[in-house]
């Protein structure tokens, strides 16, 4: 297994794809994902287009429909939720599809939506992801970041880190075997920083600080930096449609 770490979707190679991809946003996408999959939902339907999504939401049984929409961090107007981990409890989303758009997560589940295999990572469930990647052992292996609006973010590299230690525990031989790029062993020396205080550091990153003037959201940057604390892989059934697997 050969696993390269592009920052942002911009960076991701055009003319190829890899034999796996796995989408990060940290904050809060892919977390929120995780969490909506682990407590029932049936699906989440990922949107880079909000007119796109908008016509697919309406075509679905309302009774069984939520729309989740956040540009800049906050909730957009109309929608039933925004982008927080903790507003997917299963009372309210238990056997419903989230039809789901935000600023860059799903702009990067978009750009590899072509993969034959594709999941969602956070650091809530990366160990979870490194052993299905492991137990399907793929050639090659795009971990995409989500960044924000084009630009580097600190949050989704600590979490490609991450991902990359738990291959290491799993059993990969070397990071100097698996790594394709540098950016992947980057990630790798910036999660040995902040293991011990992963919330620490998406409190630092530039887009936890943009949550934190928007107001209160202890609890999520709690929630987002819970470390394995789900076992759920969410991975992508159909184009745009990511199930609990």
């Amino acid at each position: 297994m050969r696993v390269s770490y592009f920052h942002t979707p911009e960076r991701v190679p055009h003319g190829s794809m890899a034999d796996a991809a796995v989408v990060i946003d940290v904050l809060r996408a892919t977390s929120t994902m995780a969490w909506a999959l682990h407590n029932g939902a049936e699906a989440v339907q990922a949107f880079a287009d909000l007119d796109a999504l908008s016509a697919a939401a309406a075509a679905w049984p309302q009774e069984l429909c939520i729309r989740a929409g956040e540009r800049g961090g906050a909730k957009l107007e109309g929608f039933d939720l925004g982008n927080s981990p903790l507003a997917v409890t299963a009372e309210f989303v238990a056997g419903k599809r989230i039809f789901m758009s935000t600023t860059n997560g799903t702009r990067s589940l978009d750009r590899v939506s072509t993969a034959a295999m594709l999941f969602t990572a956070a650091l809530v469930n990366r160990s979870a992801v490194a052993k299905r990647l492991c137990q399907q052992n793929p050639e090659t292996v795009w971990i995409v970041g989500s960044g924000w609006e084009g630009d580097y973010s600190l949050e989704d590299s600590l979490a490609a880190g991450a991902l990359a230690d738990a291959l290491l525990q799993i059993g990969a031989t070397s990071l100097k075997k698996f790594a394709a790029n540098d950016e992947l062993s980057a990630s790798h020396a910036l999660w040995s920083q902040w293991k011990t205080n992963p919330e620490q550091a998406l409190r630092l990153a530039s887009h936890g600080q943009r949550l934190e003037r928007l107001g209160d959201h202890d609890a999520d940057f709690a929630c987002c930096a819970a470390v394995d604390s789900l076992v759920v892989v969410p991975q992508q059934t159909e184009m745009g449609v990511l199930r609990a697997t």
